[in-house]
């Protein structure tokens, strides 16, 4: 009988045991940053702790955003409805169905000053997860920061505003790549500017190992893509030691514990080797800085209570890793959006591991693992090889353009579902240890009628704007795009007239087109 081969989920196999220590002497907070890009780490200050909200109304979320913050929270996670991330005001054919179903509706800075109300911007931090309209989003958060009387150069949080991703594994672009690329590194330099705290991209593995990616292969294309921002932002003349700074990093964490936190240290000692060689002499530069959601794909709909052990072992992979902010998914978004109940366990996993593991009380407590510094080195060389493949057929616009990083995720994708199938992979509950029988339990469920309210509620905006100062702000918007001008101070103008976000979307596609 042949003897059984251990392999992670990249496929790297496991050897029965380690033996040979690795030899590293560097320190956290010293370059290539393996060990942690601060020298104390959660010592000095715990992860910002998120939880991902966002649906129906702006008046909804917000007061799922009020819980959050008397539960805890450190910082807020918007999650934004489909209309929104494609630039369809609510009223839009093609927004039917879909209007506040997996985030909230937003179509004007009406919307945004709802969804805030009450929170001081100052005082938080924010991540939105928007992509194609992220520059519109962001101006109507910096808007909402103006008339709160915040101090922009104090407001601090991101915007995911990671185009590529959404070519190779998502789908939620507009505009071709080009322009897209133009209004991405608008975004970085104008916040280089005017939001100096602002992190202008989280450039994003989470959707990429969502589609069946494997974790090196999220690591190798998030680096990629990461690569070609670094680049095109080089080719708009702007300082890599100024702008690299603010750029931030979104992966996924599934359930192969000492893998995924491998990745992630493989992944600070990689970028910081990429910085430096494209020009990065600042340390703050060099850092790999990165948000971590637990795993969507890996929650299942049966026993869906299973669902609280995966999310907390996913949780503790990321903090060993080094996160700096963290979401725990709830263990009802299997089936739905998660409910109160769920969101509050999300979080309180998260302050069990902050407030009574123990594990912060050290730095990197896994250094020096002869397997944890084994898998490190195997991931980053696995991830090497695909980073050169792409390199060679000119980044990782080309890779996308000619398919090439599309394919690579199906294929494993196919293999991962052909392994459960098969039962190679056990996932519990669902091909072994199954029962008959569930008990139910709540879901949250959005309401049909939310598209009737937003439609009503953009009626009442039209009729008491000033029209022809939006179409004036449109029509500059217009003419700027036609041009080479950063459309962010545009874009913004266009937002403060209370111009919606279709029809600043739609602006922009009459120039570029869609994709």
């Amino acid at each position: 009988m042949a003897k059984k081969k251990f392999s992670t989920t990249s496929g790297i196999e496991i050897k029965e045991v380690y033996t040979e220590p690795s030899g590293m002497n560097e320190l956290p907070g010293e370059f290539p940053f393996t060990r942690g890009i601060q020298k104390d780490m959660y010592r000095g200050k715990a992860w910002t702790m998120r939880q991902y909200a966002g649906f129906s109304t702006a008046e909804e979320s917000n007061k799922r955003y009020h819980y959050l913050l008397s539960q805890g929270t450190t910082g807020l996670s918007v999650a934004f409805d489909l209309p929104t991330q494609i630039g369809y005001d609510s009223d839009h054919d093609l927004a039917e169905g879909e209007v506040g179903k997996v985030g909230v509706a937003i179509d004007s800075l009406k919307d945004i000053e709802i969804l805030f109300d009450g929170i001081a911007l100052k005082d938080i931090t924010t991540s939105m997860t928007i992509n194609a309209t992220a520059p519109i989003l962001l101006a109507m958060y910096i808007a909402l920061a103006k008339k709160q009387g915040a101090d922009l150069t104090q407001i601090s949080g991101t915007v995911q505003n990671d185009i590529l991703k959404e070519y190779a594994a998502r789908g939620t672009y507009i505009y071709p790549p080009a322009a897209s690329m133009r209004l991405i590194t608008d975004v970085f330099e104008y916040c280089s500017k005017e939001v100096p705290k602002w992190n202008t991209i989280s450039i994003s593995g989470y959707h990429i190992r969502e589609a069946g990616s494997t974790a090196v292969q999220e690591l190798a294309f998030t680096l990629a893509n990461g690569k070609a921002y670094l680049k095109a932002a080089l080719d708009k003349g702007l300082d890599i030691n100024v702008f690299a700074k603010r750029l931030s990093f979104f992966f996924n964490c599934h359930n192969n514990f000492f893998e995924e936190i491998a990745k992630f240290r493989a992944a600070r000692r990689m970028w910081a080797h990429i910085t430096k060689q494209l020009g990065a002499t600042d340390a703050g530069a060099q850092k790999l800085r990165f948000h971590t959601q637990t795993g969507g794909s890996t929650l299942t709909a049966q026993q869906p209570l299973n669902n609280i052990i995966r999310v907390s072992n996913q949780a503790l992979a990321a903090v060993l890793g080094g996160t700096q902010s963290l979401h725990t998914n709830g263990y009802d978004e299997a089936l739905s959006l998660p409910t109160e109940a769920a969101a509050k366990i999300a979080l309180r996993t998260q302050q069990i591991i902050a407030f009574e593991s123990g594990v912060t009380d050290t730095v990197d407590p896994l250094a020096g693992s002869y397997f944890v510094e084994a898998l490190t080195n195997e991931i980053e060389a696995a991830a090497q090889l695909y980073i050169d493949k792409i390199d060679a057929m000119g980044g990782a616009v080309k890779a996308i353009e000619q398919d090439y990083i599309q394919q690579e995720i199906a294929a494993s994708a196919y293999q991962y579902q052909n392994d459960i199938e098969s039962g190679e992979k056990v996932l519990v509950g669902v091909n072994r240890f199954t029962q008959q029988e569930e008990a139910a339990i709540n879901v949250f469920r959005v309401d049909d009628s939310i598209r009737k309210m937003q439609t009503e509620k953009l009626i009442l905006l039209k009729n008491n704007r000033d029209n022809q100062a939006v179409l004036s702000s449109l029509n500059q918007l217009q003419n700027a795009a036609k041009g080479q001008q950063n459309l962010m101070p545009f874009i913004l103008s266009a937002v403060e007239q209370y111009a919606t976000l279709g029809e600043i979307a739609d602006t922009l596609r009459e120039v570029f087109g869609e994709h």
